[in-house]
């Protein structure tokens, strides 16, 4: 594609490109990628993103052929679809499924699912590995993930969940009743320092903010909707442990012991079973989404139905202990 400058004002020749609005150019880091992979060209000759265009300069973009070499394998895993139009994609994952595949565990992640079920139209995502990723829930986390199917959807949708312009609902369970009916938790999360493998509140970590309000008690535990304004990494798992309601089932921010003592004795040994054959993973739910598409600017809402195993947990709770 050739151009030429016609303005009587020297401009910078990234923020020119930027100015264009090209239909292949989706972010400014795209177009530093082009300049720096010598794919904009000035009068014949490579230059600097600071060049001052000057009237009558010819400048001739190169894109670059896309090709989605992604090494991941597609395969055909049980997943629902529940929103889909040609840029974009909305999965309900289900638990015990990676959202992509790490080195050494190339196979049966969410990513390989997409692949098969999308045929492999996605946006080359942050890795190899990752194509089409935009946000991550954790392996035994449920619900709601917005896949992107070319890289200019995906880079409107990064620029979008770092604005905060796309709302996230999660449902949880919790082990014990938070104090209030609805309030905001707010700390600053970061890695543990005691295990690199978990999240923990310390002085030095990131902003992290968890509104959530509950809507349904049981005694001894609780249904809450949460609502997200910052994403840190096990952000809702930590944050509730943090108030001492960890989320019931949730093998590394609690523990069974920790469950069981909140309850009275001949509860139990009801709970144990409950734990071991019907809840296996933390009870959290990304249930619901809510932002404006990047590209059509139409209103998106999806919802994912609540999982069997949450579906059972609450009518254990509803049968056993008083509700409001």
């Amino acid at each position: 594609m050739k151009i030429i400058f016609n303005e009587e004002k020297q401009v910078r020749l990234d923020k020119y490109i930027i100015s264009l609005e090209l239909p292949e150019i989706y972010s400014r880091s795209y177009v530093n990628k082009l300049i720096d992979e010598n794919c904009v060209i000035v009068n014949n000759k490579i230059e600097k993103k600071s060049y001052k265009l000057n009237q009558g300069d010819e400048i001739e973009v190169i894109f670059p052929e896309k090709k989605n070499d992604f090494s991941v394998e597609p395969q055909d895993l049980p997943i629902e679809i529940i929103y889909e139009d040609e840029y974009l994609a909305i999965v309900n994952k289900p638990a015990d499924m990676p959202v992509h595949p790490a080195p050494g565990h190339p196979k049966y992640t969410l990513v390989n699912a997409v692949a098969y079920h999308l045929q492999g139209k996605l946006s080359c995502g942050a890795t190899q590995y990752r194509p089409g990723i935009v946000h991550r829930l954790d392996k035994d986390t449920t619900g709601l993930v917005i896949i992107a199917r070319d890289d200019k959807t995906h880079a409107l949708l990064s620029t979008m969940f770092q604005n905060r312009e796309i709302e996230k609902y999660y449902l949880a369970i919790t082990t014990g009743v938070p104090k209030e009916d609805s309030a905001t938790i707010e700390t600053t999360i970061g890695r543990s320092t005691t295990d690199r493998k978990k999240m923990a509140v310390i002085p030095d970590g990131k902003r992290a903010v968890t509104h959530y309000e509950i809507i349904e008690y049981f005694d001894f535990f609780s249904l809450v909707k949460v609502k997200l304004e910052t994403g840190r990494t096990h952000q809702i798992r930590v944050h509730f442990s943090h108030i001492n309601c960890p989320i019931l089932g949730d093998p590394t921010y609690s523990s069974l012991k920790r469950t069981l003592n909140v309850l009275p004795e001949n509860y139990k040994k009801k709970a144990k079973y409950l734990l071991a054959n019907h809840l296996t993973r933390q009870a959290l739910h990304a249930y619901q989404l809510r932002f404006i598409h990047p590209i059509t600017k139409k209103e998106i809402f999806a919802e994912a139905p609540i999982p069997k195993d949450m579906s059972y947990t609450l009518d254990w709770l509803r049968n056993y202990f008083v509700t409001s």
